[in-house]
């Protein structure tokens, strides 16, 4: 059943810079595309670490102009800001520097100078999508993958809906990767980064067809995590793990994982992009506590070969059984969410009430096909898996 190689095309325009004062290399990148850039960022934690300083100091042949306070769940409103800076300054190029809400709200920043209408209307229908600026990043999490990657994920608190937004255009030109960055991040977003990274190797994991190559990748990349998640989380300032997890979460959600195998339906993110819609909680811990809820109610004895083969391959689980095997490693993988701090129940994140269920439910069946998911969904039983994650 999973034994496939699909056909496919794979291109990453991306330039990475990876390791300790990468950064040196990126105005000579930059210089390429001109003298004006708008500079993006979010609550400030980048000043107090010194890496605004660092990269000011970096651009001072440059016009730079800022677009600060970038949301987690980064909003349209920000968007809207950032292409008007971008018109009134004239810019030549964005530069990002930040995690992965920083990047994807500066990726539709990027198409916003060349479209006439809302910058709303570039999320809901890419096809509007016709040129973009060029984008330079400076990775400071790692998570979403986005500094690798041509998606962006944007909210709309008016609407209440969080939609991702996938073109070629939206490729970062040069991203600089270097772990040293990261040293500072806290437990709360070191856990939920990890869980973010691992999650978007289970959407291209848990399907019908997978080819073997890519599946061990994925299983690499979902072990690499498992062991330097804890260190990190333990002990932040360990650069062998924050470099691992930062590498891991590049390759976990560009494309490269799921070559030759079926595409996913991507069901965890598309439950979590209603939580975070209509109660802005933190993306990672959304997908880990609905993690081990959707595999339970999704293990039955098509589910279960594959849920055993990701219990044996990734924690090893030594039984033969094969749904025994499944429930060890729903349950390993529960207990080490636990072990790095992430919550278990939506009340834990704060949601103590199930008003919005059904249309939440709705609306994730509306934007994914999780009617073509390696278990179809509905979206009563959408519903149910809220429920049960409550």
């Amino acid at each position: 059943m999973f034994d496939t190689v699909n056909n496919f095309t794979f291109h990453t325009p991306t330039k990475v810079l990876f390791g300790k004062d990468a950064i040196a290399g990126l105005p000579a990148e930059m210089a390429q595309c001109g003298r004006r850039v708008l500079l993006v960022y979010g609550g400030g934690s980048i000043k107090k670490t010194g890496l605004y300083d660092t990269v000011r100091n970096l651009l001072k042949d440059f016009e730079v102009y800022e677009l600060s306070g970038v949301e987690p769940n980064p909003r349209i409103t920000s968007v809207r800001e950032g292409g008007r800076l971008c018109r009134e300054h004239n810019i030549d190029m964005v530069l990002a520097v930040g995690g992965g809400s920083v990047l994807d709200c500066s990726k539709v920043i990027c198409d916003t100078p060349f479209y006439e209408g809302d910058p709303w209307d570039l999320v809901v229908d890419s096809s509007k999508i016709t040129k973009a600026l060029p984008l330079f990043t400076v990775l400071t999490l790692a998570a979403t993958g986005s500094e690798f990657d041509s998606a962006a994920v944007i909210t709309n608190f008016d609407t209440n809906e969080k939609i991702g937004v996938l073109h070629p255009l939206n490729f970062p030109r040069v991203s600089v990767l270097d772990p040293s960055y990261t040293l500072t991040v806290s437990k709360k977003q070191t856990a939920a980064g990890s869980a973010d990274i691992m999650s978007h190797i289970f959407e291209q994991y848990f399907v019908d067809g997978s080819c073997m190559v890519t599946e061990g990748l994925c299983e690499s990349v979902l072990r690499t995590v498992i062991k330097f998640a804890k260190i990190a989380y333990d002990d932040g300032s360990n650069y062998t793990a924050r470099a691992n997890l930062m590498w891991a979460s590049s390759l976990a959600c560009n494309g490269i994982c799921q070559l030759g195998s079926d595409v996913g339906a991507w069901v965890c993110h598309a439950i979590e992009h209603e939580l975070s819609a209509y109660y802005d909680i933190t993306h990672g811990e959304g997908l880990a506590l609905l993690t081990p809820v959707l595999m339970r109610y999704t293990l039955n004895d098509k589910t279960a070969e594959r849920y055993a083969s990701f219990a044996r391959n990734v924690f090893g689980i030594d039984k033969a059984d094969k749904v025994e095997a499944a429930k060890a490693g729903i349950e390993a993988l529960e207990q080490f969410f636990a072990s790095i701090g992430l919550p278990k129940t939506l009340r834990d994140v704060g949601i103590t009430e199930k008003t919005h269920f059904k249309a939440m439910a709705e609306h994730a069946c509306k934007c994914f096909p999780l009617d073509q998911a390696f278990v179809p969904l509905n979206p009563e039983q959408v519903v149910e898996i809220l429920e049960l994650s409550f």
